[in-house]
């Protein structure tokens, strides 16, 4: 099997190449850190892509739209720190095979390769427990940028204080502020978070 990671953390591509190198049968095809670079290694047809939900250009759920579009032969796996509903979901909906977290085990990953490999979906168990809760419905996608301004957000901060705290302009964070409420359809800050905790988000 040839697996190829996409994720912006070097230290998670490391340390699952070191997870997987002595595997028999596992081929490291690659990586990329970005969801253009992706999307452009992709070409190569390996038979895994483990792919961050939380990229800095491109969310995961819309790349992997993309490469199921552009390479249909290609299985996706949901790779995230989060066990959040929504993206589970919709990674699923958007032809991934399978979606585990970033706490895995060797044996996990193994596995997943496995059943993902036999055409048939794969959940870690959390992952799996997280599927069938009830969520708010029609909850957005977010870019890990808005994911990391909307916690900052729900802990009380101002922009000028996440500015700091993310080492952007209080500019920058009034925009994804707005986007955010935009992509809640929430009329003000107090409604947004209220939203983002029914939906799971936060």
């Amino acid at each position: 099997m040839k697996i190829f990671i996409v994720d912006d953390h070097y230290m998670v591509i490391e340390g699952i190449r070191a997870m997987l190198q002595q595997e028999q049968g596992i081929e490291w095809a690659g990586q990329a850190m970005n969801g253009a670079s992706c999307l452009a290694l992709a070409k190569q047809l390996p038979d895994i892509i483990l792919m961050d939900i939380h990229l800095p250009d491109i969310n995961g759920v819309e790349l992997c739209r993309q490469v199921k579009a552009l390479y249909p032969s290609v299985f996706v796996i949901g790779l995230s720190t989060f066990n959040q509903y929504t993206f589970i979901q919709k990674m699923m909906e958007n032809g991934a095979s399978g979606y585990v977290l970033k706490n895995a085990s060797r044996e996990e990953l193994l596995e997943a390769f496995g059943e993902v490999m036999k055409g048939r979906a794969y959940l870690s168990l959390d992952v799996s427990r997280e599927l069938h809760k009830p969520a708010e419905d029609d909850t957005p996608v977010l870019t890990r940028r808005e994911l990391e301004v909307l916690r900052l957000i729900a802990e009380g901060l101002t922009n000028q204080e996440i500015a700091d705290k993310l080492f952007v302009s209080s500019t920058t964070v009034n925009t994804h502020r707005k986007n955010l409420l935009a992509k809640f359809k929430a009329k003000n800050t107090a409604t947004l978070i209220g939203m983002a905790v029914r939906g799971k988000v936060i």
